[in-house]
C-alpha cells in the first residue's frame, strides 16, 4: 500500500446506549415478586378444586375478578402518579400490599377467603403496575425502550417459572401440603419490596414541574388516535387470552399428578422468559403491527394444540406456544403505549390501557370457565382460538387503509 495514498476517514460505529442499572433493578424486583406470587398461583387452581371443592366456573370467576381488579386499579394509580409526578412511592406501596397479602392464602378455608386474598394481592399489583411501567419508560432512553420493557418482562417471567419450580419441590418434600408452601411465599415478597426501596432511584420530572391534573379535557386530548388504537388492540388480545389457570386445569384434567401441575407454568414461563427480551430488542427495529400479527398467529396455534390434545406432546406444544405468544406481545404492547403517550401522561396512558384490558380479562375468564363446565376443556380453547382469529382479522383490516395510502 502506498504510504502517500489518502487516508479514508470513517465514522466511529454507532453504539446503542446501555440499559440503566435502575432498569435492571426493576426487573429483579419483578422477579422476586413473581417468585412469591407463582409459588401460590401455580397451585391455587388445584387447591381450589381438590381442597375446597369448587368448580371450573368458580375458578374462572375468581381469576377473572382478580386480574380485572389489578388492571382496573392501574388507571387510578397511573393518573395519581402523573398528578404527583412521582412513580416510585406508589410502586413501593403496591408491592408492599402484594407482599402483605401472601399469608392470607395460607389461612384461607373457603373460596370466599381465597377471593379476598386474590383481590388484595391484585389491588397491590394494580397500584404498582402503571407507575412502575411509567417509571421504566422514564428511565430508559427511547432508542432502547423496547429492550428495557423486554428485559423487565423477561426477568419477571424468570420469577414466574422459578416460583412454580419451588412449588413442585416443596409439594414433594411436604407431601402435598398446600398451606406450608403458601407460607414460604412471604419471603421473596418482602425481599422484592426491600430491593425496590434501596435499589431504584426515581429521575426528577423534567423542568421540576408542579402537580398536573392528567384527566382534564385538554390533557386527555393529548392522548392520540395512535394510542387509542393500541388500547383497542390490547383489549382484543386480552379477550382472546384468558387466565393461565386454565392451562393448569387442562394438565390436571389430562391426569398430571397434583404435585407436578406447577410444571405447566414452569414450561410456559421458560419459553416466555427466553422470548421476551429478544423480541423486545426486535421491536426497536421492526414493524410493531407485524410482530403483533405474529403473536396472534402463535396464540391461535397454541389454542388449536390445547383444544385437540390427546397426548402429552400436543399439550406441551400448546403450553410452549402460549408462552411464545406472551413473549412476543406483552412487552411490545407496553412499549407501544409508552411510545404513543406524552411523557407527562404515561401513568394515565398505562392506566386506561389496563382498564380496558381488565374488563376484557374478566369477560374472557368467565366465558372460559362457563365453556369448561358446560362443554369441556376442548371447547374452551377452541373458543379462545376463534377469538384470536377474529382479533387478527380486525387488526389486518384496520391496517389495510393505512397500507394502501402509503
Amino acid at each position: 500500500m502506498n504510504r502517500n495514498s489518502p487516508q479514508i476517514e470513517t465514522d466511529p460505529p454507532r453504539t446503542r446506549p446501555a440499559l440503566p442499572a435502575a432498569v435492571w433493578m426493576l426487573g429483579f424486583v419483578s422477579l422476586l415478586m413473581d417468585v412469591s406470587s407463582e409459588l401460590i398461583h401455580s397451585l391455587l387452581p388445584v387447591f381450589l378444586v381438590t381442597s375446597l371443592g369448587v368448580g371450573a366456573l368458580t375458578v374462572g370467576l375468581i381469576e377473572g375478578a382478580a386480574e380485572a381488579t389489578a388492571l382496573i386499579v392501574k388507571v387510578f394509580s397511573g393518573v395519581l402518579s402523573d398528578y404527583w409526578g412521582r412513580r416510585k412511592p406508589l410502586a413501593v406501596f403496591g408491592y408492599g400490599l402484594g407482599a402483605l397479602s401472601k399469608p392470607l392464602f395460607a389461612l384461607a378455608t373457603t373460596s370466599g377467603m381465597v377471593l379476598a386474598a386474590r383481590l388484595i394481592d391484585r389491588v397491590g399489583k394494580g397500584i404498582r403496575g402503571a407507575p412502575r411501567d411509567a417509571l421504566l419508560a422514564d428511565l430508559a432512553p427511547a432508542s432502547v425502550r423496547g429492550a428495557a420493557f423486554g428485559l423487565r418482562q423477561s426477568l419477571d417471567t424468570v420469577g414466574a417459572f422459578v416460583g412454580p419450580l419451588l412449588a413442585v419441590g416443596l409439594m414433594l418434600v411436604w407431601a402435598n401440603d398446600f398451606r406450608a408452601v403458601f407460607w414460604v411465599a412471604i419471603i421473596p415478597g418482602f425481599l422484592s419490596v426491600a430491593l425496590l426501596i434501596v435499589g431504584v432511584r426515581e429521575p426528577k420530572r423534567p423542568g421540576d414541574a408542579g402537580p398536573v391534573n392528567p384527566i382534564r379535557r385538554e390533557n386527555l386530548k393529548q392522548l392520540s388516535r395512535a394510542y387509542w388504537w393500541v388500547v383497542a388492540i390490547g383489549a382484543m388480545f386480552t379477550l382472546a387470552r384468558f387466565s393461565e389457570a386454565f392451562l393448569v386445569l387442562r394438565a390436571a384434567d389430562g391426569g398430571l399428578p397434583i404435585a407436578y401441575t406447577p410444571f405447566v407454568l414452569i414450561g410456559m414461563n421458560v419459553v416466555y422468559a427466553l422470548a421476551a427480551y429478544p423480541f423486545g430488542q426486535l421491536s426497536d427495529r421492526v414493524s410493531h403491527p407485524t410482530l403483533l400479527a405474529v403473536g396472534l398467529v402463535v396464540l391461535i396455534a397454541a389454542d388449536a394444540a390445547l383444544a385437540s390434545s390427546t397426548h402429552w406432546g400436543a399439550l406441551a406444544l400448546g403450553i410452549g406456544l402460549w408462552g411464545l405468544h406472551m413473549g412476543i406481545t406483552q412487552g411490545l404492547l407496553a412499549r407501544m403505549v409508552a411510545d404513543t403517550a406524552p411523557a407527562a401522561l404515561r401513568g394515565t396512558a398505562f392506566g386506561f390501557f389496563n382498564l380496558v384490558s381488565g374488563v376484557a380479562m374478566l369477560i374472557a375468564s368467565a366465558l372460559a370457565g362457563w365453556l369448561w363446565d358446560a362443554f369441556g376443556a376442548s371447547w374452551t380453547f377452541a373458543a379462545g382460538g376463534g377469538l384470536a382469529a377474529v382479533a387478527l382479522l380486525a387488526m389486518l383490516l384496520q391496517l389495510r387503509p393505512a397500507a394502501s395510502g402509503v
